[in-house]
């Protein structure tokens, strides 16, 4: 009976012994396995916890500033790795430097030329204005290494507007504004005899009523009256203030896309409406041999409504999104840093901008 105990105790103690190491194996492989899914939602979650590429802008558009505080390309616009500032302290250390050219074509701000400039640090010119409003730019040539427009051929493109896919669910098409009033409508501020959208609209006014509000005509409309205002109307004059390469404003994507009003557009080639726009869901003035063929047009066109509502089908499929905020302008820098050649530098940027 004793040897029958001390061989039971003796087995017992090795199955504790082996259930121990066992554990202590195990363990580990818990551990290790528990931080490895834990540590791609933390970097996912976490993108400062990689090198940030930092976007310094020198000056602010038209002086009017915005909050930076916290990664604000992160928080806003769940662009990683981008650190967006306006301290120019920090120009040391800045990989890229924006500049705003209204501000250097007026004289208001100059660049920092005197400044000892980082090896691999890239400066920016950045407009949204068409070339004939950007001022003298030959002085700039062999200084800015990376433009930022709204051309599609800039390094970092930041367009007025842009067409967005509705998600599966969003397929519903928005409902097209049925209390028309007026033919055709247009806003303008800046009316000037010998611009040619102004030519444009003498000869089309003779041939259809044309309702024309804003400053020059002393009714100016708020921004809370604006799209309700066009959208009593069939058509939209989307005149640009000058014909220049993908010069593409709101007029297009806000005015007359949002309003509900059918889009009638002088600007930039067919062409470059064609790229960024979907068919059918503009009248370009050039697809016209007259312009009082383009006025009957319309004018058949406001009378057909099932012809009229084909320029919306586009909404089943595309939302028009707005850029609004300088800051998600510059975040969207750091979108496209990496792909861009590092010694680039622009020898004429004269040439660029009016080419």
């Amino acid at each position: 009976m004793g040897c029958y105990n001390t061989k039971k105790t003796g087995l017992g103690s090795m199955k504790k012994r082996l259930f121990l190491l066992s554990f202590l194996c195990v363990l580990p492989l818990c551990l290790l396995n528990a931080w490895w899914r834990r540590f791609p939602a933390q970097t996912a979650g976490n993108p400062s916890s990689f090198p940030n590429i930092t976007i310094l802008l020198w000056h602010w558009p038209d002086g009017k500033s915005s909050s930076l505080k916290g990664d604000t390309c992160w928080d806003l616009y769940r662009i990683p790795r981008c650190r967006l500032v306006d301290q120019r302290s920090l120009f040391p250390s800045a990989d890229v430097v924006v500049f705003h050219n209204r501000e250097l074509a007026l004289g208001h701000q100059k660049l920092p030329l005197d400044l000892p400039r980082p090896q691999g640090q890239r400066w920016a010119w950045m407009s949204l204005e068409a070339p004939i409003h950007n001022g003298k730019l030959h002085q700039y040539a062999n200084i800015f290494n990376m433009t930022i427009s709204y051309r599609r051929d800039a390094d970092v493109t930041i367009p007025y507007g842009q067409l967005l896919p509705k998600e599966a669910e969003g397929h519903l098409v928005d409902n097209v504004p049925l209390n028309k009033s007026s033919l055709a409508c247009w806003v303008v501020s800046n009316y000037r005899k010998d611009n040619k959208r102004s030519k444009v609209y003498q000869e089309l006014k003779a041939v259809v009523p044309v309702k024309v509000y804003g400053r020059w005509t002393e009714t100016p409309l708020s921004q809370n009256a604006l799209l309700p205002t066009i959208s009593r109307c069939f058509f939209y004059l989307a005149f640009e203030n000058s014909i220049s390469k993908d010069y593409i404003t709101e007029k297009l994507w806000r005015n007359a896309y949002q309003s509900g009003a059918v889009p009638v557009i002088l600007g930039p080639p067919l062409g470059d409406y064609k790229s960024v726009a979907p068919p059918n869901s503009f009248i370009h003035v050039d697809e016209f041999a007259s312009v009082k063929d383009l006025g009957e047009y319309l004018q058949q066109l406001a009378e057909d409504k099932k012809r009229y509502s084909e320029y919306f089908t586009w909404k089943h499929q595309w939302t028009v999104k707005l850029y609004k905020d300088w800051r998600e302008r510059l975040c969207k820098i750091c979108s496209h840093y990496n792909s861009l050649p590092q010694e680039k530098v622009y020898s004429n940027l004269e040439a660029w901008v009016k080419g």
